[in-house]
């Protein structure tokens, strides 16, 4: 088997509309096509050559779990103070050599790391 690349992700979310909000006003993403009969309710974003794909499914408990999507970032404080604005709260991460890091909740609950490196 070869793999060639990830080509998308896709995540729970318990509000198609509050999360398209965030991802695409907070975090920036930009929309991708979504095909009418994708068999759930969501949403999908593009970011670089992967795909984020956003799928309802009300009784996720996301808030609970450590899994999460690791954004990089150019300016780790330029994206603390875009949270602090948007009033989410910003989650510590345990320190790394040679990263800064940090990690956010979605509306759905879904865990969201954000680093630059050194």
């Amino acid at each position: 088997m070869h793999l060639r690349r990830i080509a998308h992700v896709n995540l729970s979310i318990r509000d198609v509309e509050g999360s398209r909000r965030f991802y695409q006003d907070v975090l920036g993403l930009a929309p991708a096509p979504r095909p009418q009969d994708a068999g759930r309710p969501g949403c999908w974003f593009r970011l670089g050559e992967l795909e984020l794909h956003l799928s309802l499914d009300p009784a996720s408990d996301n808030a609970a779990s450590k899994r999460h999507v690791a954004f990089q970032v150019d300016d780790i404080e330029s994206a603390r103070s875009a949270f602090a604005a948007a009033a989410i709260p910003v989650e510590e991460g345990q320190p790394m050599p040679g990263v800064r890091r940090f990690f956010v909740r979605d509306p759905s609950g879904n865990r969201l790391e954000f680093f630059a490196t050194l």
